[in-house]
């Protein structure tokens, strides 16, 4: 892990996860973070079928395909009058 960049971050967990995490730490002989990043792999390799509607629209080109759209199309609710009818 030390030759790739990385970035650090910080959560809270219950007490009763932090000491489940460091058993499992101590039995495998990983240190925690080497299990949480194990973890979040997983959780998102399993996840992978599960987008955003907004990611699957960059995909697909249609985010900022109109030309000379105003600025405020998306959250003005002028521009809303008549949608859906």
């Amino acid at each position: 892990m030390s030759d790739m960049p990385s970035n650090r971050i910080t959560i809270r967990v219950p007490d009763s996860l932090g000491e489940r995490l460091r058993n499992r730490s101590q039995v495998k002989g990983e240190t925690e973070s080497e299990l949480v990043r194990a973890a979040l792999e997983a959780y998102f390799e399993q996840s992978h079928g599960e987008r955003l509607a907004y990611e699957m629209a960059q995909e697909a080109g249609i985010v900022g395909c109109i030309r000379r759209a105003p600025k405020d199309l998306s959250s003005n609710r002028r521009h809303f009058e008549g949608f859906g009818q």
